[in-house]
């Protein structure tokens, strides 16, 4: 049997607010709330279930995508649209700006509750 990520959760101060943030981001459908999560599915099958935590229980962590050329064009787009910071690199040391490694390019932004997004365009090393 071949092992796959089948789906993660995500902690979030609002399920609803988060799960729609990267959803109109990455041009994805955020799917039928189910029980506690409010459900994103990405391109391979992967979901990410956001559900709603206190603000004492989330732990910031980093979420990075791998999306074609004209997708970062969309999403870029949106996030200079919606006045969200952005960086090229993780640790926010080069504000508005993105990053051209491995030939490809870059952002990091956060989400609504503070998690760490990255948008790329190619995978670290050229592995594709």
């Amino acid at each position: 049997m071949s092992v796959e990520l089948n789906h993660t959760i995500i902690h979030s101060l609002d399920n609803r607010e988060s799960a729609e943030f990267l959803a109109h981001l990455l041009d994805l459908t955020v799917g039928t709330e189910w029980g506690p999560f409010i459900p994103v599915v990405l391109a391979n099958g992967v979901t990410l279930d956001f559900a709603t935590v206190p603000t004492e229980s989330i732990t910031v962590q980093h979420y990075a995508f791998l999306i074609s050329e004209a997708e970062f064009d969309t999403a870029f787009g949106r996030i200079e649209e919606q006045g969200i910071e952005y960086y090229a690199d993780p640790h926010r040391k080069h504000p508005g700006e993105i990053n051209h490694n491995d030939g490809g390019r870059g952002v990091y932004f956060p989400d609504p509750s503070g998690h760490g997004m990255e948008l790329i365009t190619r995978p670290y090393g050229g592995w594709s």
